[in-house]
């Protein structure tokens, strides 16, 4: 009776425990909409790969970005075979420039070797994308790949500083956003790891007291819920060892009981993300 008992408690903790680390995951899953790239006329010659700015005054052109002008990032020139809608005009010499999807984009190893989930930003050459710092202030997406200079490298280029630095492209998921580790946004006595967990809900700057406030709600969170688990889960099990014949009813309720642990579990998920976005 005893290893029944022992099995059937560990049996519903471990599925109890496995749904609430699979829920934070599912809330997480990002929608992706449709790709659609825009026609622009080109200043100056522009590659497909690189990264693009509107140009000032001129809402119909786009040219190369360049790190003087990173807060105006708008996104990557592609090719017009690469979207399945493409928006354009007649003018053949014109540049399609896609804001999010997967692309390839131009990068170089500026700031290092550059691995697939590294985030992108632009480099010291004109649209040409590097390895996220926390120096730059916006983000052109995400690496799917690896780049280095004994991999993947098309050529090498020289740098105003005269280094020299291997270029290549690599699949990029892109989209234009803040970067949460920029040094001016990151709040004072904040844990990176707290930064980079709090920019997969939103890429806006977070004060210390928001951030803090919703690790103590998640902590508050889980020990609840996990108490309302144990709780019940012990309960449940002495009531079968006293009357073995209601086990199908105790089991009834101790399901309700992590059912219960559940909902708690994601009302305070629900109450974070409002922390976070609001």
């Amino acid at each position: 009776m005893v290893k029944h008992k022992r099995a059937i408690a560990g049996l519903l903790a471990s599925v109890g425990l496995a749904l609430m680390a699979v829920l934070p995951f599912a809330l997480a899953t990002p929608a992706h909409a449709q790709t659609v790239t825009q026609g622009y006329k080109a200043d100056g010659n522009l590659q497909n790969g690189m990264v693009v700015r509107i140009k000032k005054g001129d809402p119909d052109t786009v040219q190369a970005l360049t790190q003087n002008h990173e807060t105006e990032m708008y996104g990557l020139v592609v090719a017009a075979s690469d979207a399945p809608v493409s928006l354009s005009s007649d003018d053949k010499s014109q540049v399609y420039v896609a804001t999010f999807g997967q692309y390839s984009v131009l990068v170089n190893t500026q700031n290092g070797v550059i691995h697939a989930g590294d985030r992108l930003v632009i480099s010291s050459y004109a649209g040409v994308a590097m390895k996220a710092d926390t120096k730059h202030q916006v983000l052109i997406g995400k690496a799917l790949q690896n780049f280095s200079d004994g991999s993947n490298a098309e050529g090498h280029v020289k740098l105003s500083d005269g280094s020299t630095v291997a270029m290549g492209r690599v699949m990029t998921d892109i989209g234009v956003s803040r970067n949460p580790t920029y040094s001016g946004d990151v709040a004072p006595g904040v844990p990176h790891v707290l930064v980079e967990i709090a920019s997969a809900v939103t890429d806006k700057p977070l004060t210390a007291l928001r951030l803090y406030g919703s690790l103590v709600t998640v902590v508050i969170d889980f020990g609840l819920a996990g108490a309302i688990m144990y709780s019940g889960i012990r309960t449940g099990m002495n009531s079968i060892g006293r009357n073995p014949l209601a086990k199908k009813s105790i089991l009834k309720s101790l399901f309700t009981v992590i059912l219960t642990a559940l909902v708690v579990v994601f009302v305070g998920l629900i109450a974070v993300y409002l922390l976070l976005k609001i």
